[in-house]
């Protein structure tokens, strides 16, 4: 089985298919009150990947923020907590995992 073969099927295994989303997200720690500008690369039905200046601890709970383009559609907020974070050139890309969309 190649390579690109594998990828697919794992790709195709996902519960929520990724979007690519490449827009400014407002974070707020819960357990500091901290909030913090970042910029969303993509967005799920499980979590997102967040580009942001500093680390932030696995573990770490945050409240988010996702301004919508349309006056149609409100801010997408969530509860989420970090999962995994990797060191990048300019800053680190954190996964984040949704525990609750807020109404």
């Amino acid at each position: 089985m190649s390579e690109k073969s594998i990828m697919r099927d794992f790709a195709e295994k996902r519960d929520f298919i990724r979007m690519q989303v490449n827009a400014h997200i407002e974070l707020k720690v819960l357990s500091t009150g901290k909030s913090i500008t970042a910029v969303c690369k993509d967005l799920s039905g499980m979590g997102m990947q967040v580009v942001l200046e500093r680390d932030l601890a696995v573990g770490t709970e945050v409240q988010t923020a996702l301004p919508s383009n349309s006056p149609e559609f409100p801010t997408f907020k969530t509860t989420a907590k970090v999962v995994r974070t990797e060191r990048l050139e300019n800053g680190y890309l954190a996964g984040l995992e949704i525990i609750k969309i807020e109404q």
